[in-house]
């Protein structure tokens, strides 16, 4: 299974590099009508487990990963400022490596550093069940719990353009809604 998705980001890269597979760096893709997010509940690297609803009411990225992925090494700082600049207005970051173990995963973080939760899915069973058709793959999830955009390939997540999107999103949450910690 792993195996199949290593092929299937190494057609993405093929993609890119050729410039036929992604949109720009400072897209996203809007998904109409808006489905419900698919279930996500994963442990973290410190075994803490994380639900996809836990975050109902504010707006999440998930963003599906891999420590061998070049696009999403590249991508990984920028998804480490978007939290800095809209977490503190609630904005949630899920990072979801896929197929890796906890050792490898923490030793990754000391070149790329990030203060957002880590999950692992290291069977591949959350990827599965969503829409995933090459890593990276983002999915930005609405406060009501809807897949409202998608990113397939790196992006910079931190671009004025799509940082105006996420805070559309923000914009719609309750004003008693509280920040992400």
């Amino acid at each position: 299974m792993i195996t199949m998705y290593r092929i299937a980001a190494g057609f993405l890269l093929l993609a890119i590099s050729t410039g036929t597979g992604a949109a720009g760096a400072d897209t996203l893709t809007a998904i109409e009508p808006r489905p419900d997010a698919p279930p996500l509940e994963l442990e973290d690297l410190d075994g803490r487990e994380h639900a996809l609803d836990d975050y109902h009411g504010q707006v999440v990225v998930v963003n599906f990963w891999a420590t061998w992925c070049p696009p999403c090494r590249e991508e990984l700082p920028s998804l480490q400022r978007l939290r800095e600049v809209l977490g503190p207005d609630g904005l949630v970051v899920l990072g979801v490596n896929v197929g890796e173990d906890a050792d490898r995963i923490f030793f990754f973080t000391a070149d790329y550093p990030v203060d957002f939760p880590l999950l692992m899915d290291r069977d591949a069973t959350a990827i599965d069940t969503w829409p995933v058709r090459g890593i990276p793959t983002t999915f930005v999830i609405d406060p009501e719990g809807r897949i409202a955009y998608r990113a397939i390939g790196a992006r910079e997540f931190d671009h004025p353009d799509i940082l105006e999107r996420l805070r559309g999103l923000q914009r719609s949450l309750p004003r008693d809604t509280p920040a992400a910690e």
